[in-house]
């Protein structure tokens, strides 16, 4: 018998394999980012597919085949993408496309889980302007964490007013960093 593995995760994406099933990615802090088969719940009624939706949080159960990572349960903690709104959704997807892209596989960094939820916590909170400012510092946190930006990032507590003010005042620098990081991906 195979051993499961219960963790808190955040959904990142979801891609239809078959006519039934999909695999998804998972942001966790105990085992990183990870591609998981989830079977049948493509299907109509399938118990597990609310909590397995794109900016899901929930509390899931993995096992680990031969073929890599199947979903064997998952209960839904907090809906993202019924929280957020419009703009806030799609910042939130760009970061989530980010860490999907640049994430090979699965990569057990547990910063990566703190950075992104901390970031889905403040955006509701925040104006039009912080938002932008908060998706740029997310960014580039994420770089930073994956070794692909060394520059010091501004001074403060992350996400504070003072923090998004100094990225807004240097938006066209930080935007620079971000790009100048996701190109020395090799992406």
């Amino acid at each position: 018998m195979r051993h499961k593995y219960v963790t808190p995760g955040i959904v990142l994406a979801r891609n239809a394999t078959s006519e039934a099933s999909s695999f998804i990615t998972v942001l966790t802090p105990d085992l990183g980012v990870l591609r998981a088969k989830a079977q049948g719940i493509r299907k109509p009624g399938a118990k597990l597919a609310p909590a397995v939706q794109t900016l899901s949080e929930s509390d899931i159960s993995l096992v680990r085949g031969k073929e890599g990572w199947r979903l064997a349960g998952a209960i839904l903690t907090y809906n993202w993408f019924q929280k957020l709104e419009g703009m806030q959704r799609i910042r939130a997807g760009r970061v989530a496309n980010l860490l999907v892209r640049l994430v090979p596989g699965q990569m057990q960094e547990p910063e990566l889980h703190q950075i992104y939820s901390e970031f889905l916590r403040i955006l509701p909170t925040l104006t039009e302007t912080q938002q932008d400012a908060a998706e740029c510092l997310a960014a580039l946190r994420i770089l930073r964490t994956l070794g692909l930006d060394t520059e010091p990032l501004p001074e403060g507590e992350v996400f504070s007013e003072t923090m998004l003010a100094d990225i807004t005042d240097d938006r066209k620098e930080v935007i620079v960093r971000i790009n100048r990081g996701i190109t020395a991906s090799g992406l």
